[in-house]
This record gives structure tokens, C-alpha cells and sequence, in this order.
């Protein structure tokens, strides 16, 4: 387990160092209170020194968004008139950098969880979702404190709040709770489409699989529908959010959820798979389900999809095209890879965002998000294949 080192009242302390996006521990720690301007902090943060918070939590919460103000005024590389892909790009470098900044603003989790900052929250119940349940160890206290970035503990706090509210699904009448790094369901539109897409003929009660299952959200809109579904994720988080999810709507006699890298074994009547829809490489766990470095997932359901049919089934491909928007895949490279796959389009069903994104002139790649479609490719066996 990696650990940071810090000196403090004359003492060097110690602790366990965390974070979701893989972030190497930090090398250089000074510890910090609400003494310290914005102006002080940007120009250490910006030297690569991490800033150990020692005063009160929303004066920390201010100081973050500070930083994240001068950032914002500071030259960057997204430029206007830029071609999409190029814009895509340049957007991405300009997060990640922004996050490795603000990433540099921590605090400290002592034992069970506990952050001691004047005015904090109780982050305990949060923090045994993200990271389990704390455990101490009686041999090396220094394990017992955990140090993270403060918008790594507010990210925990609000994934908590969402966990505990959960997501309308209108598909459902019902809702569903994400755990922690499992992307939540929140747009409804490419749910809706699995809801209303006629199954394969002569499969009443077809068997299906749902592939990268995250919240298990397709996989119990298949078995409501009469579907039997085997879904899968390699995520463990997410096969514990599915099964919770199944047993919380009824479905855990209808739904079996695997822990597989894709395919479960066997065939089905009907393999639904909604990728992640842009070609780019995720920053932490959660961006799983947004980023597929060089289209792999994409290219590994195409590529075995025909395989783990059964002769008169059919593959569900549920994609955005956003990435043909923004120049980083195009239509007919889709087109080309569903046909050496031996498949051909049977039907095709498409629907418009509806999420709040698409209506925010501010965000870099409006034009894109603005013109988005999600559709519902329904892939059957090409005969001469």
C-alpha cells in the first residue's frame, strides 16, 4: 500500500495514500489551514507541493473552487475554431490537468473513517461504501490513517447520496442504486430503447445476456420483460451493485449476475451490450463506462457476438454517435466491422439526448452533444457469412 510522509509540530506522520484515478503518491506534502490565500496555494500546487488541509472543511471546499477559478483564467489548450477530434482532445488535456491540480489539495482520514476538521460532515457511512469497511491493523498505526484528495472525498460523498436516493428509471416504475464506481444510469434514453425493441421472433421468453452490466439496469428491463438474463461486468463493484439491485427489484430468481471479462459461457437468444460510447483512455475506474481505449469493447462484442448466438438470435449494439461527431470513429468503420463479423443490421432504432449536457452552450463540444443520436443496432447472423 503506497504511503505519504509529512512533517507537522515537529513530528514526521505518516499515512496510507489512496486514489480512484491511480495517482502516484505524493512526493512532496506541506500541511495548510485557512491561513493560506489562493494566490499562495495556486503557485505550490502548480510546483507539484500536495496541500495538507488542517483548517476548516468549507473554507477547503472555497479554496478548491479558488484554484479552480484561477485555472480557468490561466491559457489553456482548448482553442476556438478547433476540428472536433482536435477539440476533443485539447478538452480532455485541459480535465486532466485540472484535476491533477485540485487533486493536490488533501485531507486526512483517521482511523474508521473519520475526517477531524472543524465543520466536516460524518464521512464514515460514505467512506465504507467507496473504500469497505474500515479495518485497523494493530501492528502499524500508521495504516490506520488514510490520506485522499479532497475532490476524491467529495465525489465519495455525492456518489453516497445518489447510492442512498437512487435513480428514477422510468422503464422500471422503480429505481436504481449505484454503488460507488459504477456509472449510474442516468440517461434514460438508450434504457427506453431497450425497453421498446421487439425481441427476436419466436422468443417469448428469450435467454439473454447483458454485457458490462454496470447498475444492472438493461439486465432488469430484459427480465421484466419476460427475458431470462445472465449479465456480466469484470467490475467487482459493479456485480455487487447488480445483485443488490436484483434482490431490491425482485429479479435475483431472473437475473444471474457473473463476474466475467464480457462473455459468460454458452449462447443466447438475444446479447445486449451498451459499450462505452468514445474512444479514449478513462482516468479512474468510473470512466469505464464512458471511455473504450481504440474501441476495444466494441470491437471484442462485434467480433463475438456471432459466436455465442443461437442460429435465429440477435446482438443489441446500444451506441451513441457521438464519436463519429467528433471525428474520432466514423460510420462506415462501424458498418465495415459489423460486416466482417458476419452480421448484418436488421433493424435500427434511434432516439435524441435528452440529458441536461446537450442544452449547455458553454461546454466545449456543444455542437456535438447538441446533434448526438443514441441508437439501438439490432444484429442478426449474415447468411453468407
Amino acid at each position: 500500500m503506497p504511503t505519504i510522509s509529512w512533517a507537522e509540530n515537529g513530528s514526521f506522520l505518516a499515512a496510507r495514500w489512496h486514489s480512484e484515478n491511480a495517482a502516484p503518491a505524493p512526493a512532496r506534502v506541506v500541511v495548510v489551514d485557512d491561513h493560506i490565500t489562493a494566490k499562495a496555494a495556486y503557485r505550490l500546487a502548480r510546483a507539484g507541493t500536495s496541500l495538507l488541509w488542517r483548517g476548516d472543511f468549507h473554507n477547503a471546499r472555497q479554496l478548491m473552487r479558488a484554484l479552480d477559478r484561477r485555472l480557468q483564467r490561466s491559457p489553456h489548450a482548448i482553442v476556438a475554431g478547433s476540428d472536433a477530434a482536435a477539440l476533443f482532445h485539447s478538452h480532455r488535456a485541459v480535465r486532466a490537468e485540472r484535476a491533477k491540480l485540485l487533486g493536490r489539495l488533501l485531507v486526512l482520514l483517521e482511523p474508521g473513517h473519520t475526517l477531524r476538521l472543524r465543520r466536516a460532515p460524518d464521512v464514515r457511512q460514505a467512506c465504507d461504501h467507496a473504500y469497505g469497511a474500515f479495518t485497523d491493523d494493530p501492528i502499524n498505526s500508521d495504516t490506520g490513517r488514510m490520506c485522499v484528495s479532497l475532490p476524491e472525498l467529495l465525489g465519495v460523498l455525492s456518489a453516497y447520496q445518489w447510492h442512498q436516493k437512487g435513480v428514477d428509471v422510468p422503464a422500471l416504475d422503480a429505481r436504481i442504486y449505484p454503488d460507488y464506481g459504477v456509472f449510474s444510469p442516468v440517461r434514460g434514453e438508450y434504457v427506453d430503447l431497450v425497453a421498446r425493441a421487439p425481441f427476436p421472433s419466436r422468443s417469448e421468453r428469450p435467454l439473454a445476456f447483458d454485457l458490462g452490466t454496470g447498475t444492472g439496469v438493461l439486465a432488469a428491463v430484459l427480465a421484466r420483460r419476460g427475458a431470462r438474463v445472465v449479465a456480466t461486468d469484470i467490475n467487482p463493484r459493479a456485480v455487487t451493485c447488480a445483485r443488490a439491485n436484483m434482490h431490491h427489484l425482485g429479479l435475483a430468481n431472473r437475473v444471474r449476475i457473473v463476474e466475467a471479462d464480457l462473455w459468460p459461457s454458452g449462447r443466447a437468444d438475444l446479447i445486449v451490450c451498451n459499450p462505452p460510447w468514445l474512444p479514449a483512455r478513462p482516468a479512474s475506474a468510473l470512466e469505464l463506462g464512458i471511455y473504450d481505449p481504440e474501441c476495444a469493447m466494441l470491437h471484442r462484442f462485434l467480433g463475438g457476438l456471432r459466436d455465442h448466438l443461437t442460429p435465429a438470435g440477435e446482438g443489441w449494439l446500444v451506441l451513441s454517435d457521438l464519436a463519429e461527431r467528433l471525428r474520432l470513429r466514423t460510420r462506415d468503420e462501424l458498418l465495415t466491422r459489423i460486416a466482417a463479423a458476419g452480421l448484418r443490421v436488421a433493424a435500427r432504432y434511434d432516439t435524441s439526448p435528452r440529458h441536461p449536457r446537450a442544452k449547455d452552450a458553454t461546454d466545449p463540444l456543444h455542437e456535438a452533444r447538441r446533434r448526438e443520436v443514441t441508437s439501438l443496432w439490432r444484429l442478426v447472423r449474415n447468411s453468407v457469412a
